[in-house]
């Protein structure tokens, strides 16, 4: 899909653009919001050796 080189165009792009940003952010929020759940998953549990 080819996007026209006029204002339409740029501000077709940009709202895309705008959109994706929103995307990308959740996505990443997401990731660190799994972490610590990640994280308990790969716990060690060590044993008391007294």
């Amino acid at each position: 899909m080819m996007i026209s080189d006029n204002m339409a165009g740029a501000l077709s792009l940009s709202i895309i653009d705008f959109i994706l940003s929103f995307v990308f952010i959740a996505g990443i929020g997401a990731i660190l919001y799994l972490f610590p759940y990640i994280n308990k998953l790969g716990e060690i549990k060590e044993e008391d050796k007294y």
